[in-house]
């Protein structure tokens, strides 16, 4: 007759061998989403990749929406988002868009391989385009969010601000830059140039 020590025991095993499955999974999912892009991978390599069957795949994600969630929770602990709140404590706008767009491109630069992948893909796949909603989109507002605060600007001036500053924290700026062989820094100050004209006072205010 079994133990009764033995049933947890039991059950703690597949629970951990259960999370290890999904674990592997993930991983697998995140690198050929990186190598070959969401659109462009099917379940079939994800499972070979996991060393799992497709069915498997398919008990612990039954839907793209829940696989793209597990992959970009994988993808994020290992890579995570740059904290806007350590650019709020820059008292002066100025200052702190000279520091916060040098680190957000070098981390772009680090991630360029992913970010392109799933900005590029997110159109073709509706589970993958409300995920970009929720989390890049979000926290791409709470940037320029940040990097408003503090600016003088109201009414249009202050619309046309906030577009200046949402096309300098844009990926796609960052790889346009990057490809005309500036570097980070360069393209950093390029892009916080570009933000003083927008919002500087036209010849016939000054």
């Amino acid at each position: 007759m079994e133990t009764p020590t033995k049933r947890p025991y039991r059950k703690q095993r597949r629970a951990e061998q259960e999370a290890a499955t999904r674990e592997a999974i993930a991983a697998a999912a995140v690198e050929l989403h990186r190598s070959l892009g969401p659109a462009r991978t099917t379940l079939t390599e994800v499972a070979v990749r996991a060393g799992v069957s497709r069915m498997t795949v398919y008990k612990h994600f039954p839907t793209d929406a829940e696989l793209f969630a597990a992959c970009s929770s994988h993808w994020a602990e290992r890579h995570p988002f740059p904290d806007p709140e350590r650019w709020a404590a820059v008292a002066e706008p100025g200052a702190r868009l000279a520091r916060a767009l040098p680190e957000l491109y070098a981390w772009y630069r680090t991630n360029a391989d992913m970010l392109g992948a799933a900005l590029r893909d997110a159109p073709l796949l509706p589970a993958l385009a409300d995920l970009m909603e929720a989390r890049w989109w979000t926290f791409l507002d709470r940037v320029v969010a940040v990097l408003t605060a503090g600016r003088r600007a109201t009414g249009a001036r202050r619309r046309e601000l906030r577009a200046a500053l949402a096309l300098a924290v844009d990926f796609q700026t960052w790889r346009t830059l990057s490809r005309a062989g500036l570097t980070d820094r360069e393209a950093a100050r390029l892009a916080a140039r570009a933000v003083a004209a927008a919002v500087a006072p036209a010849p016939a205010e000054a």
